[in-house]
Order: structure tokens, then C-alpha cells, then sequence
């Protein structure tokens, strides 16, 4: 029996650049024309709230799902593992070759407190795809038809509709302009309000829309529910569940480009998506665990310090009082107490009597 249709969701650029929006539109046409895929556009997924159009309509998906975003694979699926959208990770060929992969099997071997957030998941797969790997439409049209073969989907002629042209009415026919930013679409029908302007002729709704955010994400595969970070951020954005579960219980109480939590993550397990540095944005050679800080060679700015100064840059532009490193270590100190001393440390102190 073949498996229902794959969903394909296409998540907006937050900019108005003419190149990404070219993309956008250029790949979600293709798609529709061919009829073999369901397909959704919808605003940049990380500033969408729970209760917006677009994350309900990712909510009812009951199938597999393929989501394209301008965002790193980590912070897709775990965007939508926050707001519920859960599956297995489905395995995308389509990477950035320069990113520089590792394998992290040896070292969730090594921590088994990893992974605490996971529970079951759903028998469905989840595939996350980052638009920024290719320029080229027909590499995510190659990469999606591989997904739906892999899922032995039967398909009618798949090639014939991935090698064609969209002529320019059947664009205007699938697509809005870029402008309207986030219309929700299924092959032409309304999804969750949201219509085309042809579906039982109906005029388009107005579309719902987003501002950018900036809140941290937590990629559970790598927390250990150390709670280092409740403890660290004084702004109220983290709470715990029911089971003392750590979550971002507050997003939006976040300090808008202040990524200081994520520094002091002894996992690298808190992704701030929009960051500049793709370890903080969530690329997934980006791994923590046994590294050197070469900074204190250098007498440079580590990790912590430049944690504690941008909490206190916050603090103080909130009207309150900086704290320094005094507040919300307890826990890294503690650990760094009763750890014994090896080989390693033996190592930095004698780096650190080195004149330079």
C-alpha cells in the first residue's frame, strides 16, 4: 500500500532579498505543477508564534515532512519539537560540503545524560534542509524526489514534472507576491484560513503577520538538564516542566542579540538561530566536550568572561544592577571543584607560566 504524500513546507526568508525570493517561489511552483508532493509555503519559521496560522497549520501535518528554511537543520527540527511537531530525524543529502561534520556517536557514548528531552517519538520522519546550501532550484528538486523514492512512494512520471518550466501565468496562479510574506498553501487550497484567491472562489485572505524574534532553542539531543543556563539567565526566559524538565518557558523575554546562555552551555546544546557565529547558530560541526580554550594563551576573552559581560550589558540596560560572574555559576564552579585534576589541566597551568 503506498504511503500518503510527502508534505514539503517552505519557510520565507526574513529578508526581502530578490535572490531567496526567487528560490522560493521558483521551487514551490515546480512542486505544485507536479501534484506528486503537498506543498506549503510559509513565513521564516523561527519568528512564527505558537498560535500563528502558519505553526498550526505545521501542527496538523500528520505525515512525513519536508521543511526548507534559511536556518541550519538543528534549529528546524527543533523549533518545531518546541512547539510539537515531533518525528524522527530524517537524513538529508543535501549539505553544505564545507561544513565541517564530526561524529558525535563517540561522544553521546561518552555522556549518557544526553538526549534527556527525548521522548518518544512518532512513527514519521522529519527532514530538515537549509536553503542557503544551493543557489540551484533543481538541487532541491533532486533532493526531494530522492526523499519521496526513499519513502517508496509510487510516482507518475516524477522527472517529467521536476525537469519542467513553470511558464510565467502558472506562477502567478500558485504564487503570491512576495510582499504578502507567509501565506499558507496545499496545492493551490486553503490551509488554516489562508487562501490562494481561486479556491472556491473566495477572495485571498489577508495574510498573518510575523516580526523578527530572537529567543534561544534547545537542541535536546545534547542537553543533559544541567540547568546551568536557568541558572545563569536573569531575565526569566527558562523554566522547567512538570518533571524538572529544563525548557524555554518565556521566549520573548529574551534580550534581543544577547546570546550569553549559549556560551555557558557546557554541551552547546542552546542555539540562537540568528547569531553570527555558526556555532551558536546551530551548525552541526559546531559540537562541544573535550576542547582546549587556546584564549588563555592569549589572554583573551573566554567563553564565560564574554557571557558575564553581555549579561550585565543587558542588566544594566533593563535599569538593574551588572552582577559580574558572582551570580548564576554556582553549578560550572561546583563541577570545576570536584572534578579531579589531569593531565590536561596539569598542561594549561604550565601553558599559562609561558612568558609571551
Amino acid at each position: 500500500m503506498a504511503a500518503s504524500k510527502l508534505t514539503v513546507v517552505i519557510s520565507q526568508s526574513q529578508s526581502r532579498n530578490p535572490q531567496h525570493r526567487q528560490l522560493e517561489e521558483d521551487l514551490a511552483a515546480r512542486l505544485m505543477m507536479g501534484g506528486q508532493v503537498e506543498v506549503a509555503v510559509v513565513p521564516h519559521l523561527y519568528d512564527m508564534h505558537a498560535d500563528h496560522s502558519g505553526m498550526l497549520f505545521l501542527k496538523s501535518i500528520p505525515g512525513d515532512l519536508v521543511v526548507l528554511s534559511w536556518l541550519y537543520p538543528r534549529p528546524i527540527r527543533w523549533i518545531m519539537h518546541r512547539q510539537g511537531i515531533l518525528g524522527k530525524e530524517g537524513v538529508s543529502l543535501l549539505v553544505d560540503e564545507n561544513e565541517n561534520e564530526e561524529d558525535e556517536t563517540a561522544e553521546a557514548e561518552d555522556n549518557p545524560n544526553r538526549g534527556v528531552g527525548i521522548d518518544k517519538l512518532p512513527n514519521r520522519s522529519i527532514y530538515c534542509i537549509d536553503m542557503r546550501v544551493s543557489s540551484d532550484v533543481q538541487d532541491y528538486l533532486d533532493e526531494i524526489e530522492r526523499i519521496v523514492k526513499e519513502r517508496n512512494v509510487q510516482t507518475v512520471d516524477l522527472m517529467d514534472w521536476i525537469q519542467g518550466s513553470p511558464q510565467p501565468e502558472q506562477l502567478q496562479r500558485y504564487l503570491r507576491t512576495p510582499e504578502t510574506n507567509g501565506a499558507a498553501q496545499t496545492n493551490g487550497h486553503a490551509s488554516n484560513g489562508v487562501t490562494d484567491g481561486e479556491t472556491n472562489g473566495t477572495s485571498a485572505a489577508e495574510p498573518e503577520p510575523t516580526k523578527r524574534r530572537w529567543y534561544p532553542v534547545i537542541d535536546y539531543d545534547r542537553c543533559t538538564n544541567c540547568l546551568e543556563c536557568i541558572d545563569f539567565c536573569l531575565f526569566g526566559v527558562y523554566g522547567v516542566t512538570d518533571n524538572d524538565l529544563i525548557l524555554v518557558e518565556t521566549q520573548d523575554n529574551c534580550k534581543k542579540g544577547c546570546p550569553a546562555c549559549s556560551r555557558v552551555c557546557p554541551e552547546n546544546a542552546i542555539i540562537f538561530p540568528g547569531h553570527k557565529s555558526s556555532a551558536i547558530a546551530g551548525a552541526d560541526g559546531e559540537v562541544a566536550g573535550f576542547k582546549v580554550d587556546l584564549s588563555k594563551l592569549f589572554g583573551a576573552e573566554n567563553s564565560i568572561d564574554q557571557a558575564v559581560r553581555e549579561r550585565d550589558r543587558e542588566l544594566v540596560n533593563d535599569g538593574r544592577e551588572a552582577v559580574g560572574a558572582e551570580v548564576g555559576l554556582g553549578r560550572r564552579r561546583g563541577k570545576k571543584e570536584s572534578t579531579p585534576r589531569n593531565h590536561l589541566d596539569d598542561l594549561m597551568d604550565s601553558l599559562d607560566d609561558i612568558p609571551l
